[in-house]
């Protein structure tokens, strides 16, 4: 199966580090999941408030390794290499799960992160991020 829209554009978005495309790829309804957070992550803005974040945490190293597509949805793995607590690398390995709608906008995107020393850098990280202007 060749690469879906949806993966192509969310592809020039990551390699362009532009969050403004998050506008037309999003779902008004869309739905991030979090490897950190219990509760789906609701709503347009919401997601593109995660997903700008992962961007600047995450998208400096991001590199997509394999990919997996069907019709409405496709699994990207993902590794990225982060500055621990320690001052030590941590590398990320992931994948997103993302799914989207027949007008080819994102209704949800998935993040899974292993191994835990990652994730629990990645939650300290993103969090910074997510509230740096609250």
């Amino acid at each position: 199966m060749d690469m879906p829209e949806t993966i192509a554009a969310w592809h020039r978005l990551v390699e362009a580090k532009d969050p403004a495309q998050l506008d037309a790829l999003l779902a008004d309804d869309c739905v991030f999941l979090s490897p950190a957070v219990h509760t789906p992550q609701a709503g347009k803005e919401t997601t593109a408030h995660y997903l700008r974040s992962a961007l600047v945490v995450l998208g400096p190293t991001l590199a997509y390794r394999r990919e997996w597509y069907a019709e409405d949805s496709a699994v990207l793995q993902f590794e990225a290499t982060l500055d621990g607590p320690d001052g030590k690398k941590v590398t990320v390995d992931g994948i997103d799960m993302i799914t989207w709608g027949q007008d080819g906008r994102i209704t949800e995107f998935a993040v899974m992160v292993r191994p835990v020393k990652a994730l629990h850098t990645l939650m300290e990280l993103m969090a910074a991020e997510l509230f740096k202007d609250a």
